[in-house]
């Protein structure tokens, strides 16, 4: 059955395409999250996979690579940007938007300062639409002066950042959180080319660690402080860590 367009207004002018703002509007899908340098992408079919396995889980149908990498290149032609912070999102019937914004700044992330909250996202390995949750923390926390919420559970278990990965060094190797969190595109390039391993992590746990970083598609940053717990910036780690990324080859969209 087909569903009737909508009238839709915006502050009392209708809208000139309703059929396509509301499936913008929907809360239903998923997205990912790039940098674009030179009309290149790091982790390209990382990015192509997550978008593929996450349409067929919400909506039974797959994801043509090809097709999204043309409507990519497509969209920064017409904006006329070869740098640029690229969202793709794809809503139902494969309705596929793409978003292209100025880039992130190059290098190393400032250090970071986290605070935990007591909150998992739902369905958390699909980069899902429905992000309200983390982002009121996120907010909550950017009030208090953190630059960071860490997202637990009730019983003190760690899993991600609002909108990072968290990894612990212990001395030895860098340890991921194992509880059920969205694997970023940079921890998925990052952990096979460190001595990783994943581990539940507690905030009790927290004091054994002697350092910890955030990932995310932005950059990478040592974290400070989490808490009351306080982290040197062990500068060895953060340029294996940077040396890893940057070692990363860009690929051609």
């Amino acid at each position: 059955m087909t569903t009737p367009t909508p009238h839709i207004e915006i502050d009392g002018v209708p809208a000139a395409e309703p059929g396509l703002l509301a499936a913008l509007m929907t809360g239903f899908g998923h997205f990912t999250a790039m940098q674009v340098r030179g009309g290149r992408v790091k982790g390209l079919d990382l990015h192509l996979d997550r978008l593929d396995r996450s349409t067929r889980e919400l909506f039974g149908r797959e994801s043509d690579g090809k097709r999204v990498r043309s409507l990519i290149a497509g969209a920064l032609e017409t904006s006329g940007r070869r740098d640029a912070s690229v969202r793709v999102y794809v809503y139902p019937d494969v309705r596929i938007a793409v978003t292209v914004a100025d880039p992130a700044p190059d290098g190393p992330g400032a250090p970071q300062r986290l605070t935990t909250v007591e909150y998992w996202r739902p369905a958390p390995h699909i980069k899902h639409l429905g992000g309200f949750g983390q982002a009121y923390h996120r907010e909550a926390a950017l009030r208090a002066g953190y630059d960071e919420a860490v997202l637990t559970s009730p019983y003190g278990e760690i899993a991600e950042g609002a909108i990072t990965n968290i990894g612990f060094w212990d001395g030895t190797s860098v340890v991921w959180p194992a509880a059920p969190c969205l694997q970023g595109i940079a921890m998925a390039l990052l952990e096979p080319r460190l001595e990783s391993v994943r581990r539940p992590v507690t905030l009790a746990d927290l004091p054994g660690y002697r350092a910890a970083f955030v990932t995310n598609s932005r950059s990478l940053a040592p974290v400070t402080s989490i808490d009351e717990v306080v982290f040197p910036v062990d500068e060895e780690l953060m340029g294996r860590v940077y040396a890893a990324y940057d070692g990363v080859e860009w690929d051609e969209l």
